[in-house]
C-alpha cells in the first residue's frame, strides 16, 4: 500500500514533470528503491504514434499507438523487469525464474543478466519464436523446455517457487511487473497532457490491462487527470476466456485447454490475472473484443505498410479490434483512441515469412530491372 499523502508531497514539486519519459521518471510514484540500486536499460519513452493513415481507412478521426516496441528487449514487459528486477535485488535475492511465451524470457534474461542475477526460463517446447528465444540464449539464461503451453509451465514455476524460497518469481504474478507496466498510462496522459477517451489493450495474461487501469486510477487521484478512459481488452478467438466470461456476464472463466493463435504472446488458456481484467474492464465501462488470426494478420499489414510500425502478431490484435468495433458501430470514428502495441515484429519474424511471396530474381541489366518495375 502507499502512502498517497506523501506522494501527493512528492508530486507537488512539478520539477519532476520537466524530465523526459522514462519508467524512472516516476519514481515517486512506484514502490521506493534507491537510485544506486535500480537495474535499468532505459526502459519507457515509447512514441505515441498519430496513425492519420490508418485512421482514415478504418473510419476514425483520431487513432494513436504506444508502440512498446520501442522498448530495450523490444516489448512492454522491460517497463515491469526494471522494477521487479530492482526490488530483487533490493531483497538480496540472487536467481529469478519465469515461465514465458516469450516476451517475458526476453526481458527477465536481460535484465537478470544486468544485475548479474542468475536467469531460468520455463517455456513450451516448439511454442516459443526464434525472435524471442535467441534473446535468452544470448543473455545466458537457463532455458528448460517443457511438454505443455504456459499453463502447465507457470503451474510447475509455481510449485518451484513454493519449495525454494530463495528463487524469486518474476512472472505478472509478482505485485512490482505491475508498478512498472502502469508507467505506460502515465506517459500516456503526459503526451497527449490528458486522459484519453478509449485505450485498447492486447489481453494474454492480462497483467497489462490491469497496469494500465491502475496507472490511471492513480494519475486520478493525484489530480492529474480529470476523467478516465474506457478499457477495451483484446483476445484472441483461439484463447479468449476473459472475453467469454464477460460477454456471459459470469464471474470466473473457463480456461481453453488448448489455446490456438498466431498471437503467440497471447496463446494463453489460463490468465492468472482475469479477476482484475474484469475489473478493469467492468469499472470502466468498457469491452472485451475478440479478433480472428485474420483480423489480427490484416492489421499487422495494415500497420506496417500504411505507417511503418511492425509489431508482432499479439501487438496487431489492439488495432485489429478498433477496426471490428468502427465496422460495428460501437466506436463513433470520433473518439480519441489508444492502441497499445506491445512487441516488435522481429519477435515472431516467423508469421511474416511464412506468408511472403517467394523470392524471384531478374537478368542484371536494365532493361530486366523495368520490366520488373513496370516502367
Amino acid at each position: 500500500m502507499y502512502d498517497w499523502n506523501s506522494i501527493i508531497s512528492r508530486s507537488d514539486d512539478r520539477r519532476w514533470r520537466d524530465i523526459p519519459l522514462s519508467v524512472w521518471k516516476y519514481h515517486n510514484f512506484l514502490p521506493q528503491i534507491k537510485e544506486s540500486r535500480r537495474i535499468t536499460l532505459n526502459e519507457g519513452g515509447t512514441t505515441l504514434y498519430n496513425c492519420k493513415r490508418t485512421g482514415k481507412l478504418f473510419g476514425t478521426k483520431h487513432l494513436y499507438v504506444k508502440n512498446e516496441g520501442e522498448n530495450p528487449t523490444g516489448s512492454f514487459k522491460d517497463r515491469g523487469m526494471t522494477v521487479a528486477i530492482s526490488k530483487a535485488v533490493q531483497l538480496n535475492m540472487t536467481r529469478v525464474v519465469c515461465a514465458s511465451t516469450g516476451n517475458t524470457s526476453s526481458s527477465l534474461s536481460a535484465y537478470a543478466a544486468r544485475a548479474g542475477l542468475d536467469a531460468t526460463v520455463i517455456t513450451p517446447s516448439g511454442e516459443t519464436s526464434l525472435g524471442k528465444m535467441v534473446q535468452s540464449v544470448i543473455h545466458g539464461a537457463n532455458i528448460v523446455h517443457i511438454d505443455g503451453g504456459f499453463d502447465v509451465a507457470l503451474e510447475l514455476v509455481l510449485n518451484l517457487i513454493e519449495k525454494h524460497s530463495d528463487v524469486y518469481l518474476l512472472n505478472s504474478i509478482n505485485p512490482f511487473r505491475v508498478e512498472g507496466q502502469k508507467t505506460i498510462s502515465f506517459e500516456i496522459c503526459d503526451q497527449l497532457k490528458h486522459s484519453p477517451e478509449v485505450v485498447v489493450v492486447p489481453v494474454g495474461n492480462a497483467g497489462n490491462i490491469t497496469s494500465l487501469w491502475k496507472g490511471f486510477l492513480e494519475f486520478q487521484k493525484l489530480g492529474f487527470i480529470e476523467h478516465l478512459p474506457r478499457m477495451i481488452g483484446v483476445q484472441a478467438e483461439g484463447a479468449a476466456p476473459i472475453a467469454e466470461a464477460f460477454h456471459n456476464d459470469k464471474n470466473n472463466i473457463k480456461p481453453v485447454t488448448r489455446p490456438k493463435t498466431v498471437a503467440s504472446a497471447i496463446r494463453i488458456g489460463s490468465p492468472v490475472n482475469w479477476k482484475r481484467a474484469l475489473m478493469a474492464v467492468r469499472e470502466s465501462e468498457g469491452d472485451l473484443v475478440t479478433v480472428s488470426d485474420h483480423e489480427i494478420l490484416y492489421a499487422q499489414n495494415v500497420l506496417s505498410k500504411y505507417e511503418g510500425i511492425f509489431v508482432e502478431p499479439a501487438s496487431a490484435t489492439s488495432v485489429a479490434a478498433v477496426k471490428k468495433l468502427i465496422d460495428k458501430g460501437q466506436l463513433t470514428g470520433d473518439e480519441e483512441i489508444i492502441c497499445i502495441t506491445t512487441g516488435h515484429g522481429l519477435k515472431d519474424p516467423e508469421v511474416v515469412s511464412n506468408s511472403t511471396v517467394p523470392e524471384k530474381s531478374i537478368p542484371t541489366n536494365l532493361s530486366s530491372l523495368e520490366n520488373a518495375l513496370n516502367l
